[in-house]
């Protein structure tokens, strides 16, 4: 056990107990020796306020509290929690330079200061720690900051959004339900009020975002799941079809392992072969995933997903037709 665990143990056998605790059982549960404990005790007093006294007649020890009582300040950490910590600093300086810097800046400096105050060299072990993000896109800091700001306060959003899709820019009102993270890139489940519907709609796409005085409209967490967390990937909506895929035994051994799906359901064929079925509605983004694996993956199911990811690799194959070489 490491000095940070004994610390808490410490206080937890501590806090609540009427009587004084048996020398014993302390260093029992703390796992370590006498002198080890003296020093613990010393650590604890002096960040606390508070004084471990003993008493000769009980063989024990009580928490004394005096005026000075600090409840455990700042944040006690093992290692296993610093390299947390670490991977969050990683993880936060990330967006730092899209959406987040001006707020990450302070933050980061306090969380430094947690790890050097318990000795520990913060550059060497935030440098083995790598966080390599794909395809994300920028952000208008301002963008993000007023979509969050709706978000804590409940309160509507005006915004001014570009669909890529049909490739028009379109301002509707909108009441924010939770910012997602996913694959890299932030979304907004939003109620549209334009719509009259669930939507979601992705940061980087908002050109501009004001603050209405208006209550924002709720929607629960069982109806936003239902809407959002049902189908395939980003797209919202009810799960109307079952994909049934197949993978090649050299790619079973990965695909296994994934998590493609939350209600997803997977076995092992005789032959080696891994069958993969997922619950979608709007397979655009299933197809692009399918594509990846290339010829180590067949849809078995449903005909039009088949038919789909058929007409898609057949279109691939024809830029490279040796008619079409050199152009």
């Amino acid at each position: 056990m490491d000095r940070h665990s004994r610390i808490m143990q410490l206080y937890t056998l501590m806090k609540d107990r009427k009587r004084p605790v048996p020398a014993g059982l302390i260093l029992e549960r703390l796992e370590c020796s006498r002198q080890a404990f003296y020093r613990i005790k010393r650590d604890f007093e002096a960040d606390t306020g508070a004084r471990v006294v003993y008493e000769a007649a009980a063989h024990g020890y009580r928490l004394e509290r005096g005026d000075d009582f600090q409840e455990l300040p700042g944040l006690w950490l093992s290692p296993k929690e610093i390299l947390i910590m670490l991977a969050l600093i990683g993880q936060l300086r990330r967006f730092a330079s899209t959406a987040l810097e001006s707020e990450l800046a302070p933050l980061q400096e306090r969380l430094e200061e947690i790890l050097k105050r318990e000795k520990i060299a913060v550059a060497p072990l935030v440098g083995r720690i790598r966080l390599l993000p794909t395809d994300d896109r920028p952000i208008d800091p301002d963008v993000f900051e007023r979509c969050g700001k709706a978000l804590v306060e409940r309160k509507r959003l005006r915004i001014t959004y570009h669909s890529r899709g049909r490739d028009e820019v379109t301002e509707r009102t909108i009441s924010p339900q939770r910012i997602v993270c996913y694959r890299d890139n932030w979304y907004l489940d939003a109620w549209c009020h334009s719509a009259k519907e669930l939507r979601v709609f992705s940061l980087d796409r908002i050109q501009g975002a004001s603050l209405l005085e208006q209550a924002a409209r709720h929607v629960s967490e069982k109806k936003l799941n239902e809407h959002f967390a049902d189908a395939y990937g980003i797209f919202a909506g009810p799960a109307t079809h079952k994909a049934v895929l197949r993978f090649t035994p050299e790619r079973a051994r990965w695909v296994a392992a994934e998590r493609w799906h939350p209600k997803q359901q997977g076995r092992f064929l005789d032959d080696g072969r891994y069958e993969l079925t997922i619950p979608y509605g709007d397979d655009r983004e299933l197809v692009l995933d399918i594509l990846r694996y290339g010829p180590d993956v067949e849809v078995v199911s449903p005909e039009s997903l088949r038919q789909t990811v058929k007409e898609r690799l057949e279109a691939a194959l024809e830029q490279y037709c040796e008619g079409r070489k050199g152009v």
